[in-house]
């Protein structure tokens, strides 16, 4: 489904990504860990058409889309559920759900998705009325991932979803993505927590300053010492 090769990214003098390469193929999680810094953000962000690529390639359903504007990309099937949930905070629950249909014309799918969601999502439906400015973290992240759900995406792209969020709720999170790729969605999930991401994923990559360093099942990696080692503090001695 998405195709990435030697991607490159600078953001003035700073060279964030160094021929980066990587696919996602369709209905499968596919995974980026790596610390911070390691320009995981920068990557989703350059998929979106949000920072430009200096060099590379994007496809996406064989297409080229490297260099396309977000609007375009987002009628096209990616959708970002951005790092820190980014919610409207202004707007009720419900009002921010409908901006995620902002591209759709079928008003009457539209309201059967609110309610998909709702059932996915109870407390958003027993907050629907609230300005999303006052809810939980936890709760502003399934607002999120349910406004991104909005739109019907082909490709989501899951941006640190699990950050600063309580253990029981980051195992929650990670139950819905589960659940949502299930239904037949293809997710890129970029996170710091790679013990919880690489447990769900098909296929995981593995970030250094820019570079892919490793890559392999999901469940293969966390069997990597130098992944242990790195990411979860642990060693195989």
């Amino acid at each position: 489904m998405l195709r990435i090769t030697d991607l490159k990214v600078h953001y003035g003098g700073i060279s964030a990504l160094k021929g980066v390469s990587l696919s996602v193929p369709e209905e499968k999680i596919v995974t980026l860990v790596g610390a911070n810094g390691a320009g995981k953000s920068t990557l989703i962000r350059t998929i979106c058409g949000l920072v430009p690529a200096e060099s590379g390639s994007i496809r996406f359903l064989g297409r080229e889309t490297t260099g396309a504007p977000p609007h375009l990309l987002a009628r096209e099937g990616i959708v970002m559920v951005p790092e820190g949930r980014k919610v409207f905070v202004n707007l009720s629950v419900l009002e921010n759900l409908l901006m995620g249909a902002f591209a759709r014309e079928d008003d009457d799918n539209i309201k059967r998705d609110v309610e998909d969601i709702f059932k996915t999502f109870p407390r958003l439906k027993e907050r629907s009325s609230q300005p999303a400015g006052t809810l939980s973290g936890g709760e502003q992240q399934m607002l999120a991932v349910g406004r991104a759900l909005m739109s019907r995406p082909k490709l989501m792209l899951l941006d640190e979803p699990s950050l600063g969020l309580a253990p029981l709720l980051i195992k929650e999170v990670f139950r819905i993505i589960q659940k949502i790729h299930d239904e037949g969605t293809t997710i890129l999930l970029v996170e710091q927590n790679a013990m919880a991401a690489l447990q769900i994923a098909d296929y995981g990559y593995v970030l250094e300053t820019g570079r892919i360093v490793l890559e392999g099942e999901g469940r293969e990696l966390l069997k990597n010492e130098r992944v242990r080692e790195a990411y979860l503090g642990e060693t195989l001695g």
